[in-house]
C-alpha cells in the first residue's frame, strides 16, 4: 500500500517535471523554467550516474 503510494508520487513528480520543462520551452513562467531546468539537470545526472556504473562494473 505504502509502495504504491510511493510510486504514484513519484510519478506525478515526474509528470509534473516535464510539463515545465515543455511548458519553459513555450516561454512559461519564471517557475516553470527553474523547475524544467532542474528536471533537465537531473535527468543528466541521473543520465551520467547510470553510464558511470555500466562501465565501471
Amino acid at each position: 500500500m505504502v509502495v504504491g503510494a510511493v510510486l504514484i508520487g513519484v510519478l506525478v513528480v515526474v509528470l509534473v517535471g516535464c510539463g515545465c520543462v515543455v511548458w519553459s520551452d513555450r516561454g512559461g513562467p519564471p517557475w516553470a523554467r527553474t523547475v524544467g531546468n532542474l528536471t533537465v539537470r537531473a535527468g543528466d545526472a541521473l543520465r551520467g550516474y547510470y553510464r558511470r556504473n555500466r562501465r565501471g562494473g
